[in-house]
């Protein structure tokens, strides 16, 4: 079944949003995923189910159907198969790959995707630490906890960031809490929850409870 760019950034989204939560994905969250209107989102959400590649419950939100979510693992993959290319093959920043690789995932062809992800080495995780499906729609479970979370004194290691913005993984990189980091918590202030780090056993330096809470990592040990 063909879809078009849009339908495919909306089922893309709701598999992302579905990820967040147990329950269905609501139509406000959608449409402030997308920055569009609640409108635009209700007429969408009536053409995917026509395809039915999703099934929505009035005043209960939507959720794949299993069609609906293997294309969107399909999309998925292709994304982030397209940022692993970008940084490991071209050399860009992890701060320039999400736009161009939004419109390089459009392409569908099996075989392109099949050697793309033989020439990248099979890589299991994209550069932001998110895991990449492989041509069955398998990926690795996430077992990854929100650094903000955690309890001084404990040691981890950075898995991937949530927030994609650039500006902020500019930052990331700037003080250098990228995927593979070690990262010590040395204290916590209560009073707005930021934290106290060393990264990589480099000076301590405080990181606000707003980035904190889009840093996901694993213990070392795992």
């Amino acid at each position: 079944m063909n879809t078009s760019f849009t339908e495919e950034n909306y089922l893309k989204t709701i598999f992302k949003l579905s990820e967040q939560t147990s329950g269905n994905v609501s139509t406000n969250a959608i449409a402030e995923a997308l920055q569009t209107k609640a409108s635009s989102v209700t007429d969408m959400i009536k053409k995917l189910g026509e395809k039915n590649l999703l099934e929505h419950t009035r005043y209960q939100g939507v959720s794949l159907t299993t069609e609906g979510r293997t294309k969107a693992l399909g999309i998925v993959r292709r994304h982030r198969l397209w940022e692993v290319f970008l940084v490991k093959k071209l050399g860009m920043g992890w701060d320039e790959v999400h736009d161009i690789a939004e419109q390089l995932e459009h392409t569908n062809s099996l075989k392109l995707y099949a050697e793309l992800d033989k020439f990248l080495n099979y890589p299991k995780y994209d550069p932001h630490g998110d895991p990449i499906p492989d041509s069955s729609g398998n990926m690795l479970e996430n077992s990854a906890q929100v650094l903000a979370e955690l309890k001084p004194g404990s040691n981890w290691v950075v898995q991937g960031i949530a927030d994609h913005n650039p500006e902020f993984l500019q930052y990331l990189d700037l003080i250098g809490l990228i995927p593979g980091a070690q990262i010590h918590i040395s204290g916590k202030f209560e009073f707005d929850g930021s934290l106290r780090v060393r990264i990589n056993g480099n000076d301590e330096l405080v990181l606000s409870a707003v980035a904190a809470g889009n840093i996901l990592v694993q213990n070392p040990a795992l």
